[in-house]
């Protein structure tokens, strides 16, 4: 660990050393990642289960930053089942947008790497490994069977450009082989139409300006589903909505799901949403998994307690309080971590135990796993 004066800051020499060994080790990453026909061997892989459309394993995804190295996912694994949905929860910072950047690589780079594990993308025929497939390839996998919808459509689109040009310009790209220019717009008018936009004819030649954020979110989704991707990653696609707004495009995902028979990865803080949208849920907590199973195992029978304390603080209808619930203390340092369980420091819930390493996931039942010494020897209850 570096060593740090009382005020918080690193020496100039030890940040001189750290940035240094970045570069050091970015650079062996970045080398890899650019090399030109590379063998497919060297990517291709088996799904453990032939019905998952993704499965991470292990993943460890980190930032090589000047004050540190910064674990933003250390060691996660989970299944992305075909046709379901899957949500993703936890506070700001847990690791859930990264994770899905880690799918799509669209990491940062170079201070962001995928350092180890593997996210297994089924195909159909075959399966690629995306933390060892070249930019080349990745190029063709995004947009044709993976696509993402962005946090923030005005920072997602392009202000400079029509919603038209920007749609075609996805088609394109990924599909665009032997479609004339009138083809490539129909599909594109097609698509507006698809996601509830009434005027579609009008919004295509609009600018991103020109819409409210329910329709430059509805756009946004028209571009994910552009190819027909086999997984859709939904990266907190409600957030910045109104209540009424949100409910609409929730619709629209789910109709468009079950219409494309995609898997969602839906990324979210908002509890209400996954309650909805989500057959099974993972909960991440300061870059690691704390808790997954069923949207029932983790609504009706929440098990870790960061998961039981992101319950309790959501507000219940007709149920009056006054104060909601909030969660004591805060995440460590992600530069720092403890040696012992990351959560031990604001639960209130410790057990003998939990001062000893960070704790294994056990099984709960066939769907239901948790990170937690208050259910060791307690295995299948």
């Amino acid at each position: 660990m570096a060593k740090k004066k009382q005020e918080g800051y690193l020496s100039a020499r030890e940040a001189r050393r750290i940035s240094r060994e970045n570069r050091r080790i970015t650079n062996g990453f970045e080398k890899q990642r650019k090399r030109k026909n590379v063998p497919e061997e060297e990517y291709l892989t088996r799904m453990h289960d032939a019905n998952n459309s993704v499965e991470f394993d292990d993943l460890h995804t980190y930032f090589f930053t000047d004050a540190g190295t910064v674990k933003a996912v250390d060691g996660v694994s989970f299944d992305v089942p075909i046709g379901k949905t899957v949500g993703v929860v936890g506070e700001s910072g847990c690791g859930k947008s990264v994770t899905s950047l880690s799918l799509m690589q669209l990491l940062q780079r170079p201070q962001g790497q995928v350092v180890s594990g593997q996210i297994r993308l089924n195909l159909g025929d075959k399966a690629y490994d995306v933390t060892k497939a070249p930019n080349e390839v990745l190029q063709k996998l995004r947009g044709n069977y993976v696509s993402m919808i962005f946090q923030e459509p005005m920072t997602a689109l392009n202000p400079v450009f029509r919603i038209g040009e920007q749609i075609n310009e996805v088609i394109e790209l990924h599909d665009g082989e032997g479609k004339s220019a009138e083809d490539i717009k129909g599909r594109t008018i097609e698509l507006l139409k698809m996601v509830g936009i009434a005027n579609s004819e009008g919004v295509y030649s609009m600018f991103p300006h020109e819409l409210s954020g329910g329709m430059r979110q509805r756009v946004v989704i028209a571009m994910a589903l552009a190819c027909n991707p086999k997984v859709i990653i939904a990266d907190e696609p409600t957030t910045a909505l109104d209540v009424t707004i949100q409910a609409q495009i929730l619709d629209i995902l789910r109709q468009l799901k079950d219409r494309i028979n995609s898997s969602i990865m839906f990324i979210t803080h908002d509890l209400g949403v996954i309650a909805e949208m989500a057959d099974y849920v993972v909960v991440m907590y300061a870059g690691r998994i704390v808790e997954k199973g069923t949207a029932d195992d983790i609504f009706h029978h929440p098990a870790h307690p960061y998961t039981i304390g992101l319950m309790a603080s959501k507000p219940v209808v007709g149920k009056k309080i006054d104060k909601l619930y909030s969660i004591p203390g805060k995440v460590p340092n992600p530069i720092n971590m403890p040696n012992y369980c990351y959560f031990k420091d604001r639960c209130e819930m410790c057990v003998e135990g939990c001062e000893g390493a960070y704790p294994e996931m056990i099984s709960l039942s066939d769907t239901h796993k948790v990170s937690c010494y208050r259910y060791y020897g307690k295995e299948g209850e």
